[in-house]
């Protein structure tokens, strides 16, 4: 694998490291938000630009997918309704810079391939659609007809549909996740793998198993109004940062928050609200009323726990902690899940949590005198191997007080790219629901496929089978988002052809097929203007919500296409003129697209008309709105999960993947995790300063990360991610932390969830080992 470097990251002595940060946003949010705008947009195209995002006649922000308010929920919006991540999120896709055909005739793809993510990505817009041919150096410019005849050409002379893969980003929007969803059912397989299948796909199993929905109950209002809110394995402060404001309404109505991470992280400490004088000039806002430092990967002994403790209070005081009513009427297996919570191991609990009796009893005594409770969980959660297991407590947690379809309470996955719920919603789904798919075959007159498709980690195993052997990715950044780095990049490599449609350039487009297309598509910021006149799209939000996005800034390129404009006139290409589908309608006219998803997508009856409305409407949760669960047994499952410890050999540490503050996913805007206290480098790991001591390392060291693993089948496996500088931080002990994607080398192929599949990122056992030349 080559070894990246630029001129930002070469100095390894560069690095400064400060106190953490003991507060999220305040002035510095503001400042940062405009400089970082100004430096990719300049000050016109800023003010033109931020008031429009997450307003109703504006566009969605890119970034995360977190609720903007609602008028029927008495809330309006702000003027300036969105944060620092966001505001960076609009100006890399808003920037001023491009990287047209003469920035590829200049830099050859080799030279591309050892450049950081941070590099590329600060390169600007993509503008002409662009082929690197066999045995080509540089990417060169292609027509789109000729682009689409390569993709047709390769799609077509394979032996089997299957032997292609599609993959989706969150970013893209219905209309185009629908068509595309279609387009690929048509051509003949369900391979159809997504982002999510790396995120929350642990969220989506636990829920569908446990309440029958695999998406959260609650809506923007509950969490503002809880009693209590459990956060979970969530980094709201960085990772969506408009949670914030939510949680500073918990605290003004007199609620309480419960946070659970092996870090302390700034957002869940104060929150200084940049749209109040308090946040400016004051103290802002305490958020956490009890901060839970958990060791990683003993979040599910921690919910059993408290499971337990439930259980013996009721015991102990009968009709007065548990919500009998609601359990004999809407739940299943409660006898069975309280023989086995009655125990507690607390020897066991606290070495798996390293979290102290007394203070797992304090949240279960707020807990039991919450009347409204909302538990939040993200990645946290999911990318452990015990994943859906642990979710699956959660549920059990929030059901034993009947805190489920009522105002104020639920369960709240986070998700975290800005329409992963709406692409699923969609159809993008590699095991798609028979109902789902007969309503296609009728509204069409299609056949497609039944068979089960390919998720993202089966995709790359059957990349380097050479059972797949052509990559379509709509937006994402496949190679960078995905586990076991120098694995992923070897099966891209493998395959015959790999096609990208992308706004910017990012690792995935210099690490290609033997042949490679990056097709330029348009942002959530421009505007579409088709045959039938100006377009707008729609988004799902974390919550349900599904609401227009109206994009208003010329776009950066005057050869760039809309995605619906893609997918449909490569399916023209690919599927024939004759095909029952009318794809150019779709793309003359998205209200076309609109009418199909009516009538194929449960709960979205009368869709153009609803969309059109100024907060859109909510897709419907029958948990949530009658207390109906659509399960095997017609009710809510109480289901028993067994922790099991991860055993870590002395010397060793457990690492978790994470963000800095300055990136959004994949997409790395700088090298300032501020509220971390670094500045200046990516290639750190986080370790408690008694394991740096214990280990044998001092502060500041150069290391290697070098990850064990014991695959079933192939014994024990290790990778090693190189060159490494130890930071002394406040993480649970016996626990690291390191960037993604610097550290997704660490993550093997095989080490995935159980049940889900999802990658475990946030439990991966590593060795420091003393650089070479350190």
């Amino acid at each position: 694998m080559v070894e990246r470097a630029s001129e930002h990251d070469v100095d390894e002595d560069a690095l400064r490291v400060g106190e953490p940060g003991r507060a999220a946003a305040g002035l510095t949010g503001v400042i940062v938000s405009l400089h970082r705008s100004r430096e990719q947009m300049g000050l016109g195209r800023t003010m033109r630009t931020l008031p429009l995002v997450n307003q109703r006649a504006g566009f969605d922000c890119p970034g995360c997918a977190w609720p903007d308010p609602r008028a029927a929920d008495g809330d309006r919006r702000k003027p300036a309704e969105f944060c620092e991540n966001g505001a960076k999120a609009v100006a890399e896709e808003a920037t001023t810079r491009r990287a047209g055909p003469d920035f590829f005739a200049r830099h050859p793809v080799a030279e591309l391939a050892g450049r950081t993510d941070h590099w590329l990505g600060r390169q600007g817009r993509l503008t002409e659609p662009m082929v690197l041919r066999e045995g080509d150096t540089h990417y060169r410019p292609i027509g789109w007809a000729e682009a689409f005849d390569v993709v047709a050409e390769h799609l077509n002379a394979l032996g089997s549909p299957d032997e292609a893969a599609f993959y989706t980003s969150g970013r893209t929007g219905n209309e185009a996740a629908f068509a595309y969803q279609l387009m690929v059912r048509c051509f003949g397989t369900n391979n159809l793998p997504d982002c999510s299948n790396m995120c929350h796909e642990s969220s989506g199993m636990a829920l569908n198993e446990t309440i029958g929905i695999g998406t959260g109950s609650v809506s923007l209002s509950d969490v503002e109004h809880a009693d209590l809110v459990l956060v979970l394995g969530q980094n709201p402060g960085t990772n969506h940062p408009r949670m914030l404001a939510s949680l500073e309404k918990v605290k003004d109505r007199g609620g309480r928050i419960v946070a659970v991470n092996p870090l302390p992280e700034a957002g869940l400490l104060r929150f200084k609200n940049p749209q109040r004088a308090s946040g400016i000039v004051g103290r802002g806002t305490a958020l956490a009323d009890e901060f839970a430092q958990i060791r990683i990967g003993g979040d599910l002994a921690l919910l059993r726990a408290l499971t337990g403790l439930l259980v013996l209070a009721e015991d102990a005081a009968p009709g007065t902690v548990l919500d009998r009513d609601f359990i004999e009427a809407h739940t299943h297996g409660f006898d069975e899940f309280a023989r086995g919570a009655r125990h507690i191991d607390w020897a066991a609990t606290e070495r798996a949590t390293g979290l102290a009796r007394a203070q797992v009893e304090r949240i279960a005594r707020m807990l039991i005198e919450s009347e409204r409770t909302v538990v939040c969980w993200a990645m946290g959660l999911t990318q452990q191997r015990q994943g859906v297991a642990t979710i699956r407590e959660a549920v059990n947690l929030v059901l034993l007080r009947g805190m489920i379809g009522k105002p104020g309470a639920g369960v709240c996955p986070v998700r975290g790219h800005s329409n992963v719920q709406g692409d699923r919603t969609m159809g993008i789904y590699e095991k798609m629901p028979e109902p789902f798919l007969r309503a296609l075959e009728r509204e069409f007159g299609v056949e497609v496929p039944r068979a089960h498709g390919l998720d993202t980690v089966e995709t790359l195993h059957g990349m380097h089978e050479g059972r797949v052997r052509v990559l379509f990715a709509m937006g994402g950044n496949f190679a960078a988002a995905t586990p076991d780095t120098e694995a992923t990049e070897r099966a891209l490599r493998g395959c015959d052809l790999t096609v990208h449609v992308s706004t910017k350039l990012n690792r995935s487009h210099v690490v290609p097929g033997r042949t490679a297309l990056i097709l330029p598509a348009l942002g959530r910021t421009e505007r579409d203007v088709q045959e039938s006149g100006e377009q707008f799209v729609t988004v799902e939000d974390s919550m349900s919500v599904v609401h227009a996005s109206r994009g208003r800034l010329r776009p950066a390129g005057g050869r760039l296409l809309s995605e619906v404009a893609i997918v449909a006139r490569l399916a023209r290409r690919l599927l024939g003129e004759d095909h029952p589908v009318r794809w150019e309608e779709f793309e003359r006219d998205y209200d076309t697209v609109r009418d199909h998803i009516a009538r194929v997508v449960p709960g979205c009856a009368d869709y153009n008309r609803r969309v059109r409305e100024p907060d859109g409407f909510v897709m419907p949760h029958p948990p949530r709105d009658s207390r109906t669960f659509p399960t095997a047994t017609g009710r809510a499952n109480l289901t028993v999960n067994v922790p099991e410890p991860i055993e870590v050999p002395a010397g060793r540490l457990l690492l978790q993947t994470l963000r800095s503050h300055d990136q959004y996913n994949t997409t790395v805007y700088g090298l300032s995790d501020r509220y971390r206290g670094i500045e200046n480098a990516r290639r750190v790991v986080l370790v408690n300063d008694d394991d740096i001591a214990s280990l044998g390392f001092t502060d500041g060291d150069l290391v290697d990360l070098v990850s064990e693993w014991k695959d079933p089948r192939a014994g024990d496996e290790e990778r090693r991610a190189a060159r490494f500088r130890i930071v002394s931080y406040p993480t649970a002990r016996g626990c690291a932390a390191a960037y993604f994607p610097e550290a997704n080398a660490l993550v093997p192929l095989g080490a995935v969830a159980e049940g889900s599949n999802t990658p475990v990122s946030k439990a991966v056992v590593i060795r420091l080992e003393a650089a070479a030349g350190a």
